[in-house]
């Protein structure tokens, strides 16, 4: 009976099989296909859900329209492939859960790496770094770490910048001077008036102030790492593969560093560091 069963089922599969390529070819869970590319590319459409809660890269402007950084990638991206763009509003707490239904195609707002979400969305490469920098007056000795011993660094209380001077205290035996302040915006403007000799702070408070005509650059490598990536569906490979080619083409272009000077506003010093805006 249990030979009888599996005949049975193995006879059904090439049915389909069968079936499938008669009537145009195998189906796309046998093959490997992307159904939700081939979706976008018939409708000529890429819908993208973001939540217009976190300026400049999620916002909403005067005429209530979406608008942003992620706003304008999500364009240039879909100017690449010839489609045009649905953005669609969705709570962040929800927009994990809206690409894993399929409710939009991509998650571009601001969304940071998480390798515990990666058996469910496929994370591009990022297209953002928003971590953790060790931030200097333009005219300053400092360019690493190691040159912060017995200087002044302001952190925000309780913030990974903080964490991050303690550790290098504990681990690294450097004789800084933690100085907290109550706001990123406080420690930014001691910084930036020498009230102290660096500052630790995350990448976005820094172009913030870096377009606001802030004389401060970044120095040395990411203190700690925090990536903005765009999410897509597990199984729409083909639109992953095409997300991370027109995301290294826009680098080279120089468009994901316009965007980055028209939404934060172009540093009035550039910031001594390589890669990502």
């Amino acid at each position: 009976m249990r030979r009888r069963m599996w005949g049975l089922a193995v006879l059904l599969l090439l049915g389909m099989v069968v079936g499938g390529l008669l009537l145009g070819g195998p189906p796309a869970w046998l093959t490997g296909g992307d159904p939700t590319w081939a979706r976008m590319v018939d409708d000529a459409k890429l819908r993208v859900g973001i939540d217009p809660s976190f300026p400049p890269f999620d916002q909403l402007d005067d005429a209530g329209a979406p608008a942003g950084f992620d706003v304008d990638l999500a364009q240039a991206l879909a100017a690449r492939w010839g489609m045009r763009v649905e953005i669609v509003p969705i709570s962040f707490d929800s927009l994990l859960d809206a690409v894993k239904a399929t409710r939009v195609d991509a998650v571009i707002s601001a969304m940071p790496y998480d390798e515990r979400q990666t058996r469910d969305v496929t994370y591009s490469q990022p297209y953002f770094e928003a971590g953790i920098r060790l931030v200097v007056r333009a005219d300053s000795p400092i360019r690493d770490t190691a040159g912060l011993a017995g200087r002044r660094v302001a952190v925000e209380w309780g913030s990974a910048g903080d964490m991050i001077a303690r550790r290098l205290q504990r681990s690294d035996e450097i004789a800084l001077e933690p100085v907290l302040y109550d706001t990123p915006q406080d420690a930014l403007t001691a910084a930036a008036s020498g009230d102290v000799d660096a500052l630790l702070i995350d990448q976005v408070s820094l172009r913030l102030a870096q377009g606001a005509g802030a004389p401060l650059v970044a120095v040395g490598p990411v203190l700690e790492s925090n990536p903005y990536v765009i999410l897509t569906p597990r199984k729409a490979p083909q639109l992953a593969a095409a997300v991370n080619e027109a995301l290294i083409a826009l680098s080279d272009d120089g468009t994901l560093a316009a965007l980055a000077d028209r939404w934060f506003g172009s540093a009035a010093t550039p910031a001594a560091e390589e890669g990502l805006p």
